[in-house]
């Protein structure tokens, strides 16, 4: 994946899963979190941003050895 995503990547990763599944946005500080991401999209300067919908809960351990945040 490159490191800059663009839409047409995201919505490829996307078609691969199941369009039922809920989205979280997972967030890598001292203590990974996931976050909700919200319904908003706002393109400004080239770039389209996903805004951060509040945070759900502490990222599940088996996500963040897959993510190698260990």
């Amino acid at each position: 994946m490159p490191q800059y995503l663009t839409v047409a990547h995201l919505i490829a990763q996307l078609q691969t899963v199941d369009p039922n599944l809920r989205v979280r946005l997972a967030v890598n500080p001292d203590w990974a979190f996931a976050h909700y991401i919200g319904t908003d999209v706002v393109v400004h300067d080239g770039i389209a941003y996903l805004a951060e919908d509040g945070q759900d809960s502490y990222l599940p351990s088996a996500v963040r050895d897959e993510l190698a945040w260990a």
